[in-house]
């Protein structure tokens, strides 16, 4: 049993996958307007939805919330997320769920894809599928594919993910980021001038460029229904190392009639230093998948798999706390200065015996 509002999804996908039930209390109940916020009420719906069996109990005000797991059921569903988050709060957790279910999961999500708070659909795209793949999970099944783009404050995005089923993840070894071989990343406007997304490419060229030729960044222009309910451009970068290390970094304009409004050309070489900075933390996998990596890790064969970190976010730090409590695993943590590796910032270097997690619920043909 926990209490707070903090990591609640962290909370409710380790108890999914372990089974055990979870009771939070005290969801923010000294604030004015206490209980589960409306995202939270969407996401413990879409847990609802991919499970079978699952018991959910909210007391009248909404500051406790009791949760029995059932089985990951899957199949193919729909979901509208709350527009108050972005569609990459969702998706991070169903990411995590998604190789264990019975039925291979195929879900039409609408709401906001791009914002400046979640990780955006583009940002997840890019890698974190790359990353189930390095742990077996692959095949034409596994994607995400933007229909719609939706930005805040009415959103109106609309993506579809599908990803197969795995009895059992492989191990991995994961420790060597190598060296950076190419930029790639997607310039979008929606409902404003397609001459922005431009305006964005120019500026972020112009520091990337010092560091390597081979950049290119695609236009996303959306016209019509496919461009959502709400004005706003942003811009998505990855760096992809000769390893296969993907590393990201973006940024969203500010929200219609939130805040000062922004000049493509600054979002543009903010997002490039942005990416600089994911690139000097390194590491095999980049700050926003530090968590589904570690998950993953925990969930494979027992067998050993390291993988080399960038500083821990705070999240990653509690997730591997929640890991101890929920799977009774441990991970082994070993620092490696900068000299060491004689690059960037320093790393962490993290070693765990799998659980041996075995599928259950997907039946054998």
């Amino acid at each position: 049993s926990y209490t707070g509002c903090n990591f609640l999804r962290q909370r409710l996908v380790l108890a999914t996958l372990s089974g055990r039930p979870l009771k939070i209390r005290k969801i923010r109940a000294k604030e004015e307007d206490p209980g589960l916020r409306d995202f939270e009420a969407s996401f413990i719906r879409l847990i609802d939805k991919v499970t079978n069996g699952s018991r959910i109990e909210i007391n009248q005000t909404g500051t406790t919330l009791y949760y029995q797991p059932g089985l990951l059921y899957g199949g193919s569903l729909e979901h509208d997320c709350s527009p108050t988050r972005g569609i990459g709060y969702y998706l991070e957790s169903l990411l995590c769920l998604a190789p264990f279910m019975k039925h291979p999961l195929k879900i039409v999500l609408r709401g906001v894809t791009n914002d400046q708070v979640d990780p955006s659909v583009d940002v997840l795209k890019a890698t974190a599928l790359p990353l189930l793949k390095k742990f077996g999970i692959d095949g034409e099944s596994l994607e995400i594919k933007i229909n719609r783009r939706g930005m805040p404050p009415k959103g109106g995005g609309e993506i579809l993910f599908s990803c197969p089923v795995r009895k059992v993840l492989q191990p991995v070894q994961f420790t060597d980021p190598g060296k950076i071989k190419r930029i790639r990343g997607t310039a979008y406007s929606v409902r404003v001038s397609p001459q922005m997304a431009n305006r964005m490419v120019e500026s972020a060229r112009g520091i990337l460029n010092k560091f390597l030729p081979d950049i290119y960044i695609y236009t996303d222009h959306m016209k019509g229904v496919s461009s959502g309910k709400s004005p706003g451009f942003g811009m998505c970068l990855t760096a992809e190392t000769i390893n296969g290390t993907i590393l990201s970094a973006e940024l969203a304009s500010n929200p219609q009639g939130q805040g000062a409004a922004v000049l493509p050309e600054e979002l543009g070489r903010n997002c490039a230093k942005l990416l600089l900075e994911e690139v000097y933390r390194g590491g095999c996998v980049d700050s926003t998948n530090q968590s589904l990596a570690l998950l993953l890790m925990t969930l494979g064969q027992r067998d050993v798999s390291k993988v080399l970190l960038g500083p821990l976010s705070p999240y990653t730090i509690e997730f591997l706390r929640h890991l101890r409590s929920f799977f009774q695993i441990m991970f082994k943590i070993e620092t490696k200065t900068p000299e060491e590796e004689h690059t960037g910032g320093e790393k962490v270097l993290m070693t765990c015996v799998g659980i041996g997690f075995c599928n259950l619920s997907k039946t054998i043909r």
